[in-house]
C-alpha cells in the first residue's frame, strides 16, 4: 500500500523528500491540485471542496495514510477527513512552537511567512495563542512565493523584486527564527537565507511531519513493504509523460 501526499501545487514535493529520506522502504502517490492552486487566496468553502474531492480520489487508490503537505487545507480540512476515513490522516502546520522555544533563548521575535488563508485561520491563531506567551510572533502572508513557484521561477530577477518589496520595512535583525510556514517557501531558502543575518534560524515543518509519519506507521505495525515506487498524479489525472515527471525529479533534485 502507498502514502499519499497532497499539496495544492508543488509545495507537498518538500514533505515527500523528507519522508523518502526517512522512510526509503515505502511507495508514494504525490497529488498535486493544480487545477486548483494556489489555495492560500481562495474561500474556504472552496478548498475545503477541492481537498474533499481529492482524498476520495486518494482513498481509491488502497493508500496507507493520506499526508496534508498543505498548511492551508490542513487548517481547513484535516478534522473532517479524519472523521471520514480509518486509515491515518495527517497534516501540517507552521512550527511555530520550535520556533517560539529557539528565539526565546534569543530574546528575539519570530517571523512566520504562511499564505494568507492559513494566518488568517483560527487553527493558527489558537496555535499562536496556546504558545506565544512573551507575544514575539509576527505573521507575514507571502502569496507571491507560491505562484513563484508554480511558474518554477527560483532563481531569477522576480524573486528579487518580490522579496525586496515584500520585506521593505521589517529589522530583520529583529527576528531569532524564521518560519516557513508554507510547503512552497523552502524551495526560497537560500534566497530568503541571503536577506536575514546569519543568526537566524530558518525552518518549517516538513521533517517534523515525516518523523510523525514515521511513527504513526510504526505504532499501527504498517512501517515499509514497499522499494520506493513514485507515483505522480495532478487533480485526479495520473502523470504519465517523460517531460512532467522529469519536472518533479528536476523539483526533488532541487531540495537535495
Amino acid at each position: 500500500m502507498k502514502i499519499a501526499i497532497f499539496d495544492s501545487g508543488i509545495g507537498g514535493l518538500t514533505v515527500l523528500h523528507e519522508a523518502m529520506k526517512l522512510l526509503p522502504d515505502e511507495d508514494y502517490l504525490f497529488y498535486a491540485d493544480t487545477r486548483h492552486v494556489p489555495y492560500g487566496e481562495k474561500s474556504k468553502e472552496e478548498v475545503k471542496q477541492y481537498v474533499l474531492e481529492a482524498a476520495e480520489y486518494m482513498a481509491e487508490q488502497h493508500v496507507k495514510a493520506i499526508v496534508l503537505a498543505c498548511n492551508t487545507a490542513t487548517s481547513i480540512a484535516v478534522n473532517e477527513l479524519r472523521q471520514r476515513y480509518t486509515f491515518p490522516i495527517l497534516g501540517i502546520e507552521p512550527a511555530v512552537k520550535p520556533a517560539v522555544q529557539n528565539s526565546t533563548i534569543k530574546h528575539k521575535k519570530v517571523l512566520v511567512m504562511a499564505t494568507r488563508l492559513t494566518l488568517n485561520e483560527e487553527k493558527f491563531h489558537n496555535l499562536v495563542k496556546s504558545i506565544d506567551k512573551y507575544d514575539i510572533v509576527e505573521s507575514l502572508p507571502m502569496p507571491g512565493l507560491v505562484e513563484l513557484a508554480e511558474k518554477r521561477q527560483f532563481d531569477d530577477e522576480h524573486v528579487t523584486q518580490y522579496l525586496n518589496q515584500a520585506l521593505a520595512g521589517y529589522r530583520l535583525d529583529e527576528y531569532g527564527t524564521l518560519v516557513l510556514g508554507c510547503t512552497h517557501f523552502p524551495f526560497f531558502r537560500d534566497q530568503l537565507r541571503r536577506y536575514f543575518p546569519q543568526e537566524v534560524d530558518i525552518i518549517d515543518g516538513s521533517n517534523g511531519t515525516a518523523r510523525h509519519l514515521r511513527h504513526v506507521l510504526e505504532e499501527r505495525g504498517e512501517l515499509g513493504g514497499g522499494n520506493g515506487q513514485l507515483e505522480f498524479v495532478r487533480s485526479s489525472e495520473r502523470v504519465e509523460s517523460a517531460e512532467e515527471l522529469a519536472d518533479y525529479h528536476r523539483l526533488l533534485d532541487r531540495l537535495s
